[in-house]
């Protein structure tokens, strides 16, 4: 393939210097036949000089005439490509090369710069969806708190009102810090190649930790654990780590209905580590499980209260920077399972 591209670069090279040689047979046949046809003895009769000028005036000419026709055909593209790179500086990304060129490497490079264009007309899309979702989500707790705090300006209170909106102060204060202490986690994480402050740790007694720290979560729901961890040493980045129980832990505690289960097992292997989280609560579609691990999607509007759409993607990007995977399986009404496989090498 790559010996074809560059066949179509050597024809005009080739072309070239085959038009030029002809060229040059050319006047000399033409300087040929004006010696034969007008005899010694009149060549030495007249001037030499301005049969000999017209054929290097000709040659000229004629060698001008190609160059400047084979470099247009050759140049043209180039030109176009610099036309589009400026458009393209200004931020303009709604722009398209043609790919149809029969030297090859000029194609390649109209292709390459059309997928180049196309990915940053995605970047583009992509920032502004999330300028306009982070400025709607941090518009929602901000409009609860404002009109909250202007009802307890109000003299007839009862003690219930005045407790109730105290309240929902606190609760969207909480979503507000909650939001943005997400926004800069992931935003960190996501400019970051390389796990930093790892060390070795049980990753059994963390994952017993974090169902510690969600008890006054599930204990009012009189949710059954089933645990079943086996003793395991993890060498990684224990808050990041952590980080994921907690939102995993958290999303199967909040979906899950009155009296229903959770379950959690750890399994060491060779290479993988194997952690699997699952809950009997409203699963999710096959629609909802496509889109979980967006930023700011959420399948059931109606809970948007309860969260803020970003707890999933921090836990794909933090699995995927510890070098693991993550898997989902869920059915509406049949609840989900979460399966995290994480390296077993250790430091």
């Amino acid at each position: 393939m790559r010996l074809k591209k560059n066949r179509g670069l050597w024809w005009y090279f080739v072309s070239l210097v085959f038009v030029i040689i002809l060229s040059f047979l050319l006047l000399m046949l033409i300087l040929a036949y004006l010696y034969i046809r007008l005899g010694n003895e009149t060549i030495q009769n007249r001037n030499p000089f301005p049969p000999i000028l017209t054929i290097v005036l000709f040659s000229l000419v004629l060698g001008t005439t190609i160059t400047v026709t084979v470099g247009r055909k050759i140049l043209s593209p180039i030109a176009d490509l610099i036309k589009a790179a400026k458009v393209v500086s200004t931020g303009n990304f709604d722009i398209h090369l043609n790919e149809s060129h029969r030297v090859g490497e000029i194609s390649d490079v109209a292709h390459h710069f059309n997928l180049m264009v196309q990915e940053l007309r995605s970047i583009e899309t992509l920032r502004n969806d999330f300028v306009v979702n982070v400025s709607h989500e941090f518009k929602t707790p901000i409009a609860a708190i404002e009109g909250y705090a202007t009802l307890l300006q109000e003299d007839n209170l009862s003690k219930e009102e005045h407790d109730e909106y105290t309240g929902m102060i606190i609760d969207s204060a909480r979503q507000l810090s909650t939001l943005s202490g997400n926004i800069l986690k992931i935003s960190k994480l996501e400019n970051q190649e390389l796990l930093t402050e790892q060390t070795e740790y049980r990753l059994d007694e963390q994952l017993r930790q974090a169902l510690l720290l969600l008890e006054p979560a599930w204990a009012p729901k009189q949710l059954n654990l089933n645990i079943d961890l086996d003793e395991l040493q993890y060498y990684g980045n224990e808050e990041l780590i952590m980080q994921v129980w907690l939102n995993l832990l958290g999303n199967a505690i909040k979906f899950t209905p009155e009296g229903g289960e959770i379950s959690v097992s750890l399994r060491p292997g060779d290479p993988w580590i194997r952690v699997v989280i699952s809950d009997t609560g409203i699963g999710m579609t096959p629609q909802v499980r496509k889109h979980i691990f967006e930023k700011f999607y959420q399948g059931d509007p109606a809970r948007s209260s309860e969260g803020n759409g970003l707890g999933l993607p921090l836990v794909g990007r933090i699995i995927s920077l510890s070098g693991g995977t993550i898997a989902v399986n869920s059915e509406p009404g049949q609840g989900s399972t979460f399966t995290i496989m994480l390296p077993a090498g250790s430091e």
